[in-house]
């Protein structure tokens, strides 16, 4: 499409590089989640012969069907009956059965977990939160005995507070379904968000049996570093703490100055936003960054968003082997519950090719001499332990004790249609 005017491009070599990253996992699962339902104040709380809801979202939290399938085991083992209801807003195109087959996506189907999975898109209203907004929440979760979202804390990617994404999101945004994602979100501001969010899930515990929380924080390298049960009456105390250390083992970019980043797949499973803004920089709403560069080139997105290119409208280019996959009611909806990021779902400039998308960033960036361009690419914004540089970052990733090259710089490799080699 543009031959003559890319002619000029040069495309610089790449070298593979790994990055040392927070790396404390757990090392068996069923040990430590047994070991947490084993707590009584935790145990006591779970009656024999009672209904409990399980939230489950539709993040991309690492071996989250062996966690699901294990809380499953300990709330049977008590004698109560577990059902999971998929708590994640408007995902899954808002539909019951789109959430359900996006929980499959994760492996959370009723054979692997070993329960029901009770899928409603109707939900119940249960007054209003202190500001007067009408909070609701999930009819099938409403009626049962006790509630446990299992949720990963970590940091949120449009807003700072004590309380970001966790158990109370989980809660109030995913227990809220698509109209109660909506009425909080009409209502937010940058710095308004978390109190909001707050007061409405201590409206939702002083009306449902909330039992306590599962929460999860990941390491650097995508592993669960920590499983913790943990009381409904602790929760406002423990998941600031929780908070704290997600923030601490979350893994970036190892560079702040460049001029283009590739990132390979965008996807609802590897973030809220298809690309984590805490990662890319590019956040849909007023956060200061510390990452500076020009331009941003997204190339695919993976299968298990199915469609949904939420984020896509954050890169300044893409392929059209991406846009022609994009199921764009899914992602409006999302974008229209959100209210907050209708720029997510534009979609930026398209090409025929990765080399092409790749050539034309190259090309737009100024103030940089051919062939002196500083180039990262990454798998997507959850996968980072290993990326690939350009020549010219060498010189800091040398002068960096947590990273080391793995294989030397090499011609960036593309086949006939000029789609590139798989990351």
């Amino acid at each position: 499409m543009f031959e003559n005017y890319l002619k000029d491009v040069s495309i610089p070599r790449m070298a593979r590089i790994r990055q040392r990253l927070a790396s404390e996992h757990i090392g068996d699962l069923n040990e430590a989640i047994t070991e947490q339902f084993a707590k009584p104040e935790i145990s006591d709380r779970i009656k024999a012969g009672s209904r409990i809801a399980l939230l489950v979202g539709s993040r991309g939290i690492a071996r989250i069907d062996e966690i699901v399938a294990l809380v499953v085991r300990q709330v049977k083992a008590r004698g109560a009956n577990p059902f999971v209801v998929p708590a994640m807003g408007s995902h899954g195109g808002a539909t019951a059965e789109g959430q359900t087959e996006v929980l499959a996506s994760l492996g959370v189907t009723e054979d692997k977990v070993g329960a029901p999975i009770v899928s409603s898109m109707e939900t119940v209203e249960l007054g209003p939160a202190d500001s007067g907004m009408p909070v609701f929440f999930d009819r099938n979760a409403a009626n049962a005995d006790g509630i446990i979202p299992i949720a990963r804390v970590k940091p949120h990617t449009a807003f700072r507070h004590r309380f970001e994404s966790g158990m109370m999101k989980m809660l109030v945004i995913g227990g809220g379904k698509q109209r109660g994602a909506s009425e909080l979100h009409s209502r937010f501001r940058v710095d308004g968000f978390g109190p909001l969010l707050f007061e409405s899930y201590r409206k939702i515990c002083s009306k449902l049996p909330v039992l306590c929380g599962v929460a999860i924080v990941e390491n650097g390298c995508e592993q669960p570093a920590l499983v913790e049960a943990v009381p409904q009456p602790m929760i406002e105390q423990r998941e600031p703490e929780l908070l704290k250390k997600a923030f601490g083992m979350m893994p970036a970019i190892p560079f702040n100055h460049f001029d283009v980043l590739i990132v390979d797949q965008l996807g609802k499973n590897i973030s809220g936003d298809g690309m984590d803004p805490n990662v890319t920089g590019r956040y849909a709403v007023d956060i200061k960054s510390d990452i500076d560069y020009q331009r941003l080139v997204v190339l695919g997105m993976t299968p298990e968003t199915q469609g949904n290119a939420l984020g896509v409208g954050m890169a300044d280019v893409t392929t059209r082997r991406l846009v022609s996959r994009i199921d764009y009611m899914k992602g409006y909806m999302n974008a229209f519950t959100s209210k907050i990021v209708l720029a997510t779902v534009k979609v930026p400039m398209t090409v025929d090719s990765d080399r092409e998308a790749i050539e034309i960033a190259l090309k737009t960036c100024v103030c940089v001499n051919q062939g002196q361009h500083k180039v990262v690419r990454i798998k997507n914004t959850l996968e980072l332990a290993e990326m690939e540089i350009s020549e010219t970052l060498l010189a800091e990733a040398a002068a960096n004790d947590h990273v080391e090259v793995i294989r030397n710089p090499e011609d960036m490799q593309f086949d006939d249609e000029g789609t590139i080699r798989t990351f």
